[in-house]
């Protein structure tokens, strides 16, 4: 069956249908694979600032408001990169977009490497923020248009997965390799994986509803042939028929796009509710691991080695929520997993706020729990995101989720060091934990399910 079956209108409506009957096959996991290993590096290389800082303070002599600053410009440089590369995958792709990012990202790394001053290495690392930025919205809303709506939520953050194990495992190799070799062989190693550009550009098809949406109906064909061929070869079975009922593309439906789409009609609340979560959500989580390793080590007067072991096992510990959250999310739904985590993220951070912090276990215990539930709703909204947007500003749409998320990684750790620098260490856990709290109100009173159901009815 062609595209050339449809009247213009249903062109969009007939790759989806065609994606429908798709069973989830290694076809879908080999693309999987391929861009999921792109985004484990950008969040491999995203967290190793934290473990480089303690340091990097040494080396360089670095105040508490110098530290501060070099880790908030990465997140600043991401924050921008989140929304510029919304407007370039709407307009070019998604591929390209992706694996540019991973390019520039590895270039960066070496440039890290070889600074020797503290403002060389700011500027590098602003430069790695915009393609650590730009690549983690579009890779989500990349997966999200090759997934049928059967299971979405499972497949998507199976998928997902690899952004938190980038996280534990760039946490892991950091705590090994920065007391024996020192930072500057940690960030020479995250340069190795640039390479997967090639393979990015050689084996993951465009998008064919982005195809599909520009006007591109032959090559959207083209591509969707290929897929279906692959798919059937795969599984050794004919594919089942499209299904001739296809969804009306009424001349009602809603047709803005832009930034000025994501505020017209139903896309208004949507972007003000998602926004919200991706800021309470990551400056939790960021305004946690930023400051832990430093935490431990200077209040507690942990070693180095142990400041940074503490800090993986809370990694860890969020790594395991992510799982559980992908292995419910279908059953359960979008808003009950979302809200779920982030009182349950509330809770573990005021009990730690209200027992004192007192010693480095209590720390250890409380944030890992907290972790758990954080890290479950954050990888959740790579996921609620891409959904909520129809194709023609799924990726704007995800990347001002991104750019939310990017202020909460800047603003939470410098709102913690600012209260930390003050010596309350309780009032840290007390601030994150109402952050989480109302980001879980916000969740409960704001949030439409969105699980089973196609992208096209979703978001028309």
């Amino acid at each position: 069956m062609t595209i050339d079956a449809y009247p213009d209108r249903a062109v969009r409506a007939a790759i989806a249908a065609r994606f429908e009957r798709l069973p989830l096959c290694r076809w879908h996991v080999t693309v999987r694979l391929i861009v999921g290993a792109v985004t484990f590096f950008e969040a491999f290389d995203q967290l190793l600032i934290a473990y480089a800082l303690p340091d990097l303070r040494k080396e360089w002599h670095l105040t508490t408001s110098a530290a501060t600053l070099l880790l908030t410009v990465g997140s600043i440089g991401m924050l921008i990169g989140a929304l510029l590369s919304g407007r370039l995958a709407d307009r070019f792709g998604r591929v390209k977009v992706i694996a540019a990012c991973i390019a520039l990202s590895s270039v960066a790394n070496l440039a890290l490497a070889l600074s020797t001053t503290p403002g060389l290495f700011m500027g590098v690392r602003f430069i790695q923020g915009l393609a650590i930025g730009g690549e983690v919205p579009v890779a989500a809303t990349f997966i999200a248009e090759i997934t049928r709506s059967h299971r979405r939520g499972r497949f998507v953050l199976l998928y997902e997965l690899v952004f938190p194990a980038g996280l534990t495992v760039g946490a892991l190799v950091a705590a090994w390799v920065v007391p024996l070799l020192g930072w500057r062989w940690m960030y020479a190693l995250a340069a190795v994986p640039g390479l997967l550009c090639i393979l990015v550009r050689r084996s993951v098809p465009e998008s064919p509803r982005w195809l599909a949406e520009h006007g591109r109906a032959q090559e959207a064909d083209e591509v969707m042939t290929r897929i279906e061929a692959e798919v059937e070869r795969l599984t050794g079975a004919p594919l089942p028929p499209v299904p001739d009922a296809l969804p009306d593309p009424t001349p009602a439906a809603e047709t803005s796009s832009g930034l000025r789409g994501l505020f017209t009609g139903r896309y208004r609340r949507r972007t003000l509710v998602i926004g919200a979560l991706w800021f309470a959500g990551y400056f939790v989580n960021y305004g946690i691991s930023s400051w832990l390793p430093t935490i431990y080590q200077n209040r507690y007067g942990l070693s180095l080695s142990d400041a940074l072991l503490y800090s993986t096992v809370t990694s860890c510990a969020g790594l395991l929520g992510c799982l559980v959250a992908a292995l419910t999310v279908d059953r359960a739904g979008r808003r009950r997993v979302i809200t779920g985590c982030l009182a349950g993220a509330a809770a573990g951070l005021l009990v730690l706020a209200y027992v004192g912090a007192r010693t480095p276990l209590q720390v250890l215990v409380w944030t890992s729990l907290a972790a758990v539930f954080f890290f479950g709703s954050n990888i959740c909204l790579y996921l609620y995101t891409p959904e909520l947007f129809p194709t023609r500003m799924r990726a704007l749409g995800s990347s001002v989720g991104g750019a939310m998320n990017r202020l909460g990684v800047i603003l939470g750790p410098i709102v913690v060091g600012m209260v930390y620098a003050g010596g309350h260490i309780s009032t840290v856990f007390t601030l994150l934990g109402a952050v989480a709290l109302a980001g879980a109100v916000v969740a409960a009173l704001g949030a439409e399910e969105t699980a089973g159901r196609r992208l096209e009815e979703i978001s028309p």
